[in-house]
Parts: structure tokens; sequence; C-alpha cells
């Protein structure tokens, strides 16, 4: 009988748990609503119980378990530093807590670094030893694996590459508010504030409050200017950011997932342009493609996962 690994995604939303056999594959999954607001120790006792839900009854094949949590984390301590989107969660010790109660060993990683983990053990990054990874979503995540291991740094709170800063007409931002979803959506409310002619506009029914970034990627697809314009600049604006990876970590492949890689092409050009633009020479992207990731709404779950068969994120 081959070992059984479990995955586990705590999210400020939902929380969600799986069993793995060795393989990584999925062997059953259950998810409940996080209800971050009953507060830390409520959301904790419903955690352990969904993780109880997908444990084997013979827990000898048990070789793990790998969660995956909002940043800040310190997983070289395994604990939740102070996620945002889980209120009165601070220094958390919550990899003590679930290995004292599954009386397994558990291993702890910040969300974005371990979907990087997964891409590179099952998903578009498979085969490599250098990669970055980012999530364009509500935020900006980063992962980096060097050499076959997770890069997570001396307190785990390395990696973070949506805040690399910049200067974008005069005010100093970090990528994040530069390009992420949430710039996007703000960015379109602020231009048809203004007056600016656009699809999107009809599509709210004139409200321009009811925007999100998801409007201005269908906009986008039907080939409205300015939610073209908008998708393309964020592009354009990550493909800076991977501009600074490829300088600094000469990787062998950027893999780019989250909800805003919807708009496919949209965003892709855009960012791979300014990459030919402004990198320092051509050997820094010779031979280094920048791909969608592969595994959508199931990373965190295999990446935490990958926490175990990895012990802690070495690949190879």
């Amino acid at each position: 009988m081959g070992s059984t690994i479990i995955g586990v995604d705590l999210g400020g939303t939902q929380m969600r748990a799986a069993r793995f056999d060795e393989d990584l594959n999925i062997l059953e999954r259950v998810a409940e609503p996080t209800q971050a607001r009953q507060g830390r120790d409520k959301v904790i006792e419903r955690l352990l119980d969904v993780i109880a839900r997908v444990v084997p009854e013979d827990t000898s094949s048990l070789s793990g378990i790998g969660v995956s949590v909002p940043g800040p984390i310190n997983p070289h301590e395994g604990t939740v530093v102070a996620p945002p989107n889980l209120p009165g969660w601070h220094n958390v010790p919550i990899r003590k807590i679930i290995q004292e109660r599954f009386s397994t060993p558990t291993f702890l990683g910040n969300d974005a670094n371990v979907a990087a983990l997964a891409e590179t053990m099952r998903g578009a990054a498979r085969g490599y030893k250098y990669v970055i990874y980012l999530t364009i979503s509500t935020g900006i995540g980063g992962g980096i694996i060097d050499d076959g291991h997770l890069l997570v740094g001396a307190q785990g709170l390395g990696a973070e590459a949506g805040h690399m800063m910049f200067i974008v007409d005069g005010e100093v931002m970090d990528l994040e508010q530069a390009a992420s979803g949430t710039a996007i959506e703000r960015q379109a409310k602020a231009r048809l504030e203004a007056g600016a002619e656009s699809k999107m506009r009809d599509i709210v029914g004139g409200d321009v409050d009811k925007v999100t970034t998801k409007i201005v990627g269908q906009a986008a697809a039907d080939g409205d200017k300015l939610a073209v314009e908008l998708i393309e600049r964020a592009g354009y604006r990550v493909g800076l950011g991977i501009v600074s990876l490829l300088h600094l970590f000469n990787p062998q492949i950027i893999v780019v997932g989250g909800g805003v890689t919807n708009a496919g092409d949209l965003l892709f050009e855009p960012m791979r342009q300014a990459v030919r633009k402004h990198v320092l020479d051509a050997a820094y992207y010779q031979n280094v493609p920048i791909v969608p990731a592969a595994l959508g709404d199931n990373v965190a779950l295999i990446g935490a996962a990958s926490l175990v068969s990895t012990r802690g994120g070495s690949c190879l």
C-alpha cells in the first residue's frame, strides 16, 4: 500500500482539504466556508474538522499534512504571522496545532509559494529546476524555485514579487498597485467617471461602481478600446516586473496564473513585449518561455501536498 498525503488550503473565503496518493493525485476532497469573521479559534476548530474528514482511518499510510495559507507566514517556525484576510490571526502556531492533533509531520507554506511548487511538480513548469511563478488576481503574488528548492528567505517572507517597487506617473507604488485585478478595476472606474467611452458602461447599466475586473475582461474580449488598453497596460507592467526577476534569478521558465490571465494574449503579449524591450540582454529571455499556469483552482491544494512530498519544498 502506498503512502497518502493530506493537502490543505486555508483561504479567507474557503477552506479545503484533500487526500492525495503518493503521485499527488486527488483521491477525496472536501470544502467549507472559512467564515473568518467568527474569529481565529472557531476557524481553527472547523479547519481541524475539515482535515479529519479526509484523513484515512489507517493513519499508518499517512506521510504528512501540507497547509497552504495566506501570507505573511514563517514556514520555518510554522506560524501564520498576520494575514489581512484572516482577522485576529497573529503569530498563530498552526503547524504545531495541526501536528499535535493528527500526530503526523506538518508543513506550512505561503499560498503563492506553494503554487510555484505545484506548478513545478505537476504543472506548467514540470521538469524545470529554476522557475518563477506569478499569480495575478485580486493582488499579485510570487514564488521562486531555485535549483529545485523553494526560495522563501531567512524568515519565510521572501519571493513577494508583487511588492517590487515602481514609479508610475511620479507616484511610488508596487507592482500589485500598478497591475493587479484590483488595480485594473480601480483604473477602469476612474476613466469611466472621467467620461471615457466604453462598453463597460453599458454592461453595468451606467452604474460605474459595479465595474469589476471580470467586466473589464469581458469588454476587452469584445474589443472595447478602453478595456483592451487597461489589460494591455497591466500586462506591460507585469512584464517590467518580470524583467527584474529575469535579471535577479535567471530562471528557465516564467509561469503566470491567477484570474486576470483569463485575458489570454491581451495580457501575455504586452508582457513579452516589455521583456524583449527592456531586458539587459537577449540571453536573459531566449529559451525562457512565459506561459500560463496549468493547475487552475487545485493549485493550492496540490502545492500544499507537494510540501509533504518534498519535505518542505526541495523539489529535486
